[in-house]
């Protein structure tokens, strides 16, 4: 979701006057968009911030801005600091070029209120893909959900849906240029609901909508919760080859205890009548998840748990961090952080390990079978080499010296590692 922020930022400067440079020395304005979803990307950031001032000692006037999450949460932090001259929440991108005019020594700039109605419809994005193949088409912003250990809702407020008619026709002018994929982005996709007096649009009506562009282009999807995706989507999903059959499904724990502690909303035994109710109706749908060891209050049994759901799922990867408070959350507010580091530390590496396993697993299991690929141009090891996911969202790499990025190919699976699937052109 950062990266199409940054894009929708680049739109908006560029209609200013502003022009994008990859060298920080060139530049007169020098921005960092940021997460807070946990600590260790704040920490990185304040280690940028004191790059960007290490830059502006040779060049004074040059500006230094932080925006997005890191903005909103922690604006007086940044301010007192006197290390940075702009600080822009996730909903004031529009003003930034108000913003930086106004930018003095002496005189910062802020802005971080948040809105219920900014979704950027509007606003065309500057696509920074390397490949002209995949872009990221934003669908809905903010969090109503409250998760007790998620910052997100208090940097980028209230959930609202965007006009799925501007979400089509951006997906129609992607198509247009070259693109064969669009993922449709949401922090929850599955609670995407528009209403206006010609009806409604749930997320369901909306992957139809989007996958009825062209059948060439391929449609994905992140980040779904288990308590929202339903059978609706599902079946959806099973109408049209062209929505990709991969969903990221975050669990974050495989206790029942930790999961109302954490305020999911959902048990396990619903996350597994979730999982068969997929693989039920999608066979072959790809399956990857996140998971947080170490929350407050976890017990070796707790932990088991997890251990056992990923066990029982074996999904094909995941997201794995150790718990890290996030200051303002109801769970800062609420509960000890009364796991040592150690402990977390074992128990998200025992929870790795397993992963490592299930994933060979499930690679192993696609050996000689056939997928269409889109390819997204040459592997990082070998410019003979072509490299592209399947619909599950594995990454194939095959021998290759004919066709190009944004080509389909059917490809057979010969071997495979936790990570890839090794492959050659299928005749």
């Amino acid at each position: 979701m950062n990266v199409n922020d940054t894009e929708v930022i680049f739109s908006i400067l560029a209609k200013h006057g502003y022009e994008r440079t990859e060298k920080m020395e060139e530049a007169d304005v020098i921005m960092a968009n940021t997460c807070s979803v946990r600590d260790n990307a704040e920490q990185r950031i304040w280690g940028r911030i004191d790059c960007f001032n290490q830059a502006r000692k040779h060049r004074p006037g040059v500006v230094i801005g932080i925006v997005g999450c890191m903005a909103e949460r922690l604006k007086e932090a940044l301010l007192d600091s006197h290390k940075v001259d702009l600080v822009a929440g996730p909903d004031a991108y529009r003003r930034l070029p108000e913003l930086l005019e106004a930018v003095s020594p002496g005189h910062p700039q802020i802005d971080v209120m948040l809105s219920r109605e900014e979704t950027y419809a509007d606003i065309t994005p500057v696509r920074l893909d390397k490949n002209g193949v995949s872009a990221f088409i934003s669908i809905m912003r903010g969090c109503n959900n409250v998760c007790s250990y998620c910052v997100v809702p208090y940097t980028r407020g209230a959930e609202r849906s965007r006009d799925p008619r501007t979400i089509v026709m951006e997906a129609c002018d992607l198509f247009s240029k070259g693109y064969r994929e669009v993922v449709l982005l949401g922090q929850n996709v599955d609670s995407y609901l528009w209403k206006d007096e010609a009806g409604q649009v749930n997320f369901a009506a909306l992957l139809r909508m989007v996958a009825e562009v062209s059948p060439e282009l391929r449609v994905r999807f992140s980040t779904s919760n288990p308590q929202d995706i339903s059978d609706e989507v599902i079946y959806t999903m099973s109408e049209y080859d062209n929505i990709c059959k991969h969903i990221h499904l975050p669990v974050q724990s495989g206790s029942n205890v930790m999961l109302e502690k954490m305020r999911r909303r959902y048990t396990r035994e619903w996350y597994l009548q979730r999982v068969a109710k997929i693989r039920e109706v999608l066979p072959d749908c790809g399956l990857t998840t996140d998971v947080i060891a170490g929350f407050c209050g976890e017990t070796e049994q707790d932990h088991r748990d997890t251990l056992s759901l990923f066990e029982e799922v074996c999904f094909d990867s995941a997201f794995m961090f150790y718990y890290s408070e996030r200051p303002g959350t109801l769970a800062a507010r609420k509960y000890a952080d009364d796991v040592d580091i150690e402990t977390k530390t074992r128990r998200l590496n025992e929870i790795i390990a397993l992963q490592g396993r299930c994933s060979l697993r499930s690679y192993t299991a696609d050996i000689g079978k056939t997928f269409r690929v889109l390819v997204e141009g040459p592997s990082k090891k070998s410019p003979d080499e072509l490299c592209g996911r399947a619909s599950n969202n594995k990454m194939c790499v095959f021998p290759d010296r004919k066709h190009k990025a944004g080509d389909y190919v059917d490809v057979r699976v010969l071997s495979c590692s936790s990570a890839t699937l090794i492959c050659e052109l299928a005749e």
